[in-house]
């Protein structure tokens, strides 16, 4: 069996749905969960039943976290002493209309305050094909548990797995000890370089694995296993697409040659 299963076909407005529903999602940990300051708390974690947020505490006392459940195609609010709520993804309900259910979900809950509705507000209808919706679940998952394998063979300091709702892409990152600095505004912020490894299923799908900072005359003259190549239009970084891995015997393996050949090229331009 393939390790790595191929996209669903005509899928894009399943995975349009899923994306702004996962906007409308993250609304809530933006406004209810614990500060982090790479604003991880905003992400949402990939577990068996479905894509999960951080827990949110309850005015009460105990908590409450918000589920996309794609294997009952329902997005999910639930507290831990077993209050349930939830709602089709199936239904057409409008990204803005999800947000507004999941904001009153929380009002029930005895929960308020400012939501940023304009990362998810679009009145347009959604479609929701749920075969293609577990279908990319099952791309998700294994994706995911190939990247656990490279994560969990990294030294150092090391983020988790985490759907990004603002692009819908998995990716997890590795932080290097160089330092570099930031200015905007007069200010001047310090930031750690870093090289992520992540999945982006728009379009025609692809993997990609961007040290920043990108020093281009050292990356470029490393040569990357078959299929993958650096990429520097538009964004820096490398790139294998998914579909010439997805559906082959070999498809674990060749994502981790790739993200073992990016991370042994970047990691010494990565460290102080």
């Amino acid at each position: 069996m393939p390790s790595l299963p191929p996209l669903p076909e005509d899928w894009e407005p399943t995975r349009a749905t899923l994306h702004a529903y996962a906007l409308a999602v993250g609304a809530l940990p933006r406004a209810h969960a614990a500060f982090h300051p790479r604003w991880w708390h905003i992400s949402l974690t990939v577990r068996p039943d479905g894509l999960v947020t951080d827990s949110m505490p309850l005015p009460d006392g105990g908590s409450f976290f918000v589920r996309m459940d794609l294997r009952r195609h329902v997005v999910v609010v639930e507290t831990s002493t077993g209050e349930h709520r939830e709602v089709s993804m199936a239904a057409g309900l409008s990204a803005t209309e999800m947000g507004e259910w999941l904001i009153a979900a929380a009002a029930e809950l005895g929960l308020g305050g400012e939501y940023v509705t304009d990362k998810f507000a679009n009145d347009e209808p959604r479609s929701y094909d749920p075969a293609a919706a577990a279908a990319f679940f099952h791309v998700l998952t294994s994706v995911e548990l190939v990247f656990a394998i490279h994560r969990n063979g990294l030294s150092g300091e090391v983020g988790p797995i985490q759907l990004w709702p603002h692009g819908f892409d998995l990716a997890f990152e590795w932080f290097g000890t160089r330092v570099e600095e930031y200015e905007e505004n007069g200010e001047v912020t310090e930031y750690p370089s870093q090289l992520n490894l992540g999945f982006y299923s728009a379009g025609r799908a692809y993997l990609y694995s961007n040290p920043w900072p990108f020093e281009a005359d050292r990356l470029l003259a490393e040569e990357l296993p078959s299929g993958a190549e650096w990429h520097t239009e538009g964004w820096e970084g490398s790139i294998l697409y998914y579909d010439q891995v997805a559906g082959k015997p070999e498809a674990d393996e060749q994502v981790l040659q790739y993200a073992r050949a990016v991370y042994d090229a970047a990691a010494p331009t990565l460290t102080a």
